[in-house]
């Protein structure tokens, strides 16, 4: 059977989607760079092809295909089923995709979407879409796999968990949910050779390129009630790790065979363990793997002697979600940070020199114009390397979508406007729409201005200490052989 997965292209004029391996899909501007890679698509192909499947697999997002530029890659291949990976702001993008693609392959090719997005997961979905389908609901590397043994074999679809589908009366069926596979290192490495490996970018600091992305584990057991992938995809706070040594193999191997100069580890939290953690470094140093890495993490999963064995191993920059300065909208939106305790690690991972990248969003619970300030505040206070602004959105199936539409907070569903880029969906007790929209522009005003000031400010210590080796060499000179005339 001829598989075809794909990140279909999305876009609008000067602007580019991310969708496929961002846990905040949204639209980018034409001159940014940021890039994630798709890991499930990528995961799902090798398992594939470990199973002697010859899949095709296009990123149109990567690539920067234009639609009739993706739908050529597609009918070249000639595929029986169609895999697209879709999401929640992208949706409206991803069924014309889908409705093209029908119109010009016909009835016989089946179609396929999976990614995090609830609006595709209940029964009603193909009951109003005839022309989907399957909907791949969670991780879908064996769920895809199942379907193309069965769809092979002619064997009943019922047994394949976490797969909706039509039976022979074209009635929708939801099959129960997958249970999560609990040992991740029996997951082939991701595939990696169809794809544009030099286009992907990700990072948590200036680092050497070119650069690869990478996952040591899998989930979060911290349940904030905005994050999409640990409600959508793994369906509760479940946490899963590789062996270090199987982790540090892959990147020997993506450094040896394409030449990449560093790593950035886009696990959703990856430093959960120390001993496993300090394990990994280890492994790095024993290997002699002089390359620099980043990665995402939680600050208080951190402390000197991780950090300092951390940087050792090659540790060069680090990404921290905060979320808020106020300690009441930390708390409210179930993330359990004590951002004292937040603040030291911040303070002591600058002391190390590993530079670091730091998230904040506006729109949680309780929010008012006091605790955005705070937030401010402590952004700038904390003096990153590099930041994230955002308006808090919440995806359908999360538990702030609930929370939300529950108490009234919603102010629109045009899916296209969720991405928390720039405008606002929700409001709070104290704030509209247009509140918040005004504070992330207030934010990223004061940053601005906050990097003019930094770089001033270096500026005028590099002339400072310019001028002290000038008055100090010619010191030393007279020293040795008196005023010259």
């Amino acid at each position: 059977m001829r598989v075809f997965l794909g990140n279909p292209p999305w876009s609008e004029p000067g602007l580019y989607g991310v969708r496929a391996g961002s846990r905040w899909p949204h639209l980018e501007n034409a001159a940014d760079r940021y890039m994630p890679f798709p890991f499930f698509l990528a995961y799902a192909c090798a398992v594939l092809e470990k199973n002697g499947y010859f899949p095709r697999m296009v990123d149109g997002i990567a690539e920067r295909l234009t639609p009739a530029a993706f739908l050529y890659a597609l009918e070249e291949a000639a595929p029986d089923l169609i895999v697209l990976e879709v999401s929640t702001p992208s949706f409206p993008y991803d069924l014309e995709t889908v409705t093209t693609i029908r119109n010009r392959m016909g009835k016989d090719v089946k179609i396929a979407l999976c990614g995090a997005n609830h609006l595709m997961t209940g029964r009603d979905f193909l009951e109003n879409r005839t022309d989907v389908d399957y909907i791949f609901r969670g991780e879908f590397e064996y769920i895809l796999l199942e379907l193309v043994q069965a769809l092979e074999s002619g064997k009943s679809l019922d047994s394949i968990s976490g797969l909706n589908f039509r039976d022979n009366m074209g009635n929708p069926v939801v099959n129960p949910a997958r249970p999560l596979l609990r040992d991740i290192d029996s997951i082939p490495w991701p595939s990696r050779h169809q794809l544009p490996m030099k286009s992907y970018y990700d990072e948590a600091g200036s680092v050497v390129e070119p650069g690869v992305q990478m996952w040591a584990s899998r989930g979060c057991p911290h349940m904030c009630i905005f994050c999409v992938w640990p409600q959508l995809v793994y369906g509760g706070p479940s946490y899963r790790v590789r062996n270090p040594v199987d982790v540090v193999d892959e990147m020997a191997w993506l450094v040896e065979t394409y030449g990449f100069r560093s790593i950035y580890f886009d696990d959703d939290t990856f430093n959960i363990g120390k001993q496993r953690m300090v394990t990994l470094c280890r492994e790095i140093e024993r290997r002699k793997l002089c390359v620099p890495w980043s990665i995402m993490a939680r600050a208080d999963g951190m402390d000197r002697d991780l950090l300092e064995s951390m940087k050792a191993a090659g540790l060069a920059s680090v990404k921290y979600g905060v979320e808020s300065g106020d300690q009441g909208i930390v708390d409210a939106s179930g993330k359990k940070l004590d951002l004292s305790e937040a603040r030291e690690v911040i303070n002591i991972t600058r002391s190390l020199g590993i530079r670091y990248h730091l998230t904040f969003t506006f729109g949680l619970p309780g929010e008012t114009r006091e605790t955005a300030q705070k937030t401010i505040d402590f952004a700038l206070e904390m003096d990153p390397d590099t930041i994230q602004f955002s308006i808090c959105t919440p995806m359908p199936g999360s538990r702030y979508f609930e929370m939300a539409r529950e108490k009234g907070y919603l102010m629109d569903v045009d899916w296209t406007k969720y991405t928390g880029f720039t405008s606002a969906v929700i409001r709070t007790d104290a704030l509209s729409a247009s509140d918040l929209e005004e504070i992330l522009d207030t934010a990223n005003t004061a940053w601005y201005r906050h990097i003019q000031r930094r770089v001033r400010r270096q500026r005028t210590m590099k002339q400072k200490t310019a001028n002290y080796l000038h008055r100090s060499c010619h010191a030393a000179i007279r020293k040795l052989f008196g005023n010259v005339v």
